[in-house]
């Protein structure tokens, strides 16, 4: 083949592969998480190994490390460059890119991220790119890769130059710096923010990640910038508005709901909008502990209170003094440490399991539980006098069930928080997975759709979550609009109408495509398509 040849070859490889990076850029929630997986990609895909992305923090004036290659959340932390300094900081200043044949040899190359040794960066060649949005440069993009090794000049087995192939490399990563900022400046407008691209006199137009409350592009798909809850439905919003009137105040808050809504993060909103904010947060579970040992975690104990108690201890209510406790599943109190807690909530005071001296305390307090208290008040089983004086400002958390519109947010949330932490690289949620997620109950609420997805995350070996990487409890009748009794001439229908829908969904409606993808003729796809009613044409691109 010749050159000419190869090179078209490389054209087409080099489209297909933007084409995925856009995708990628299009199917993340948080720009970060995103930024991470594109990195990825040139590096499998491209051979530009240790890419890094950077934008400016307007509050410090100073480059910081958005995503990178390889490093640390620590190394990340420390990648920080003033304009001008090193190349990143040249290349955000000038908006001209800057190409090194070997950064071994570089002075002006800093190593201040990751400590790397000399002999590493031998041969190693390195490209820096800016991120502009029209005649603004918001951040930078770099990436490097090795020409040849250290000890060797040869370069006979490439097609291109050295130089040639640096050339290259710089106009590919300029084609992936506006993707990104494409891509940043949309999560901004979908996120209701104020434009990013702001006029200064001295600096041109600069990125403002640093919004007016202080936060980065990830609020896309939050609550509320700054909050770590997801979602979006009318159900949510409701819930966020009391949180929002009551996190101020020093008024005592008791949440309800059906297990796994997600108490304990909105017990956490509430402390990180409060005025205590900047003092302690303690957490406890009242139902994970025995009587015997609920009491001193609460309260603390002296010294020879019981067996085994050789030293004093504090309990939580003072180490969280001037800030806030929060106990889950409080409704499983017994009445002795029901009547100890009121005295706290009364008197502000309490004194040690086996002491004598009164301890004053300043806590806020945040309750929860999944139990009906005002029943357990009639019933005996709840102190009055402690309900009434939990329940000053009521929140309910609504179940999965009663925001349905938030699923999807959530599921995308926690594919990419599994595809992190298990090192996989997730693209997409497959249609029949989704119609799975959408239509199933939901008995266990939010917890349960995140164990869900930590499972699809684990088993899934190409990409995408499928619906068959998903517990066999969403694969229920109602589910899935199937008998109970399923034979396994139905089944595997099933399992060959959903690959068809796949393999159409991936070419963009090409049945040729879609057929050599399955190792069929056409023929038999068509015959296929008509059998299960599938409207091909739903699928098509639409350019």
């Amino acid at each position: 083949m010749s050159n000419t040849a190869l090179l078209k070859s490389g054209d087409r490889s080099e489209l297909e592969l933007l084409f995925d990076i856009s995708r990628t850029l299009e199917k993340y929630v948080e720009l970060r998480t995103a930024l991470g997986s594109v990195l990825s990609i040139i590096k499998v895909r491209r051979g530009l190994k240790n890419g890094m992305v950077t934008f400016l923090n307007r509050a410090t004036g100073l480059l910081k490390i958005e995503e990178a290659e390889g490093l640390s959340d620590e190394e990340k932390e420390r990648g920080v460059y003033r304009l001008g300094e090193g190349f990143v900081g040249r290349v955000f200043e000038s908006g001209i890119p800057i190409i090194s044949k070997d950064i071994s040899q570089e002075e002006q190359f800093l190593n201040r991220a990751k400590n790397r040794r000399h002999e590493d960066m031998e041969g190693m060649s390195y490209i820096c790119v800016p991120i502009r949005s029209g005649e603004a440069v918001i951040g930078t993009l770099s990436a490097e890769r090795r020409i040849y090794p250290p000890d060797s000049t040869s370069t006979d087995h490439w097609i291109l130059s050295p130089e040639e192939q640096l050339g290259v490399d710089k106009t590919f990563l300029e084609k992936v710096a506006v993707m990104v900022a494409d891509s940043a400046k949309l999560r901004e407008q979908i996120a209701g923010k104020q434009s990013l691209w702001k006029y200064e006199k001295e600096h041109q137009l600069y990125a403002d990640f640093d919004n007016t409350d202080g936060e980065n592009l990830e609020v896309l798909g939050r609550i509320a910038s700054g909050s770590s809850i997801v979602g979006t439905s009318n159900a949510l919003k409701n819930v966020y508005d009391l949180i929002k009137q009551v996190a101020p105040s020093e008024a005592t808050v008791l949440i309800g709901g059906e297990s796994g809504t997600g108490k304990e993060l909105i017990a956490a909103e509430i402390f990180r909008l409060s005025k205590r904010s900047g003092g302690p947060f303690l957490k406890l579970n009242c139902a994970a502990l025995p009587e015997s040992i609920i009491e001193s975690e609460l309260f603390g104990h002296e010294k020879g209170a019981f067996t085994g108690a050789h030293n004093q201890r504090k309990g939580r209510f003072e180490l969280a003094h001037r800030g806030t406790i929060f106990l889950d599943e409080i409704g499983e109190l017994s009445p002795h440490i029901q009547a100890k807690l009121l005295r706290v909530l009364q008197e502000r005071e309490l004194e040690r399991l086996g002491g004598s001296q009164t301890i004053k305390v300043d806590v806020r307090l945040i309750a929860a539980t999944n139990k009906d208290l005002e029943k357990e008040m009639l019933e005996k089983r709840f102190r009055e006098d402690l309900f009434y004086r939990l329940n000053v400002f009521p929140i309910r958390l609504p179940s999965l069930r009663e925001r349905k519109g938030d699923i999807m947010l959530l599921a995308d949330h926690f594919t990419e928080k599994y595809a992190k932490k298990n090192n996989k690289l997730i693209k997409r949620i497959s249609t029949p997975a989704i119609d799975l997620l959408t239509s199933y109950s939901w008995p266990g609420n939010v917890r349960e759709l995140e164990n869900c997805i930590e499972r699809a995350v684990i088993l899934s070996n190409d990409m995408v979550i499928h619906s068959y990487n998903l517990p066999p409890s969403l694969q229920s009748a109602v589910s899935t609009n199937t008998l109970p009794n399923m034979t396994l001439e139905s089944a595997l229908s099933r399992l060959e109408k959903e690959m068809i829908m796949e393999a159409l969904k991936i070419t963009g409606g090409n049945m040729s495509s879609a057929a050599r993808s399955l190792g069929i003729t056409e023929r038999q796809m068509g015959l296929r398509i008509h059998h299960y009613g599938i409207n091909w044409r739903e699928f098509r691109k639409v350019v």
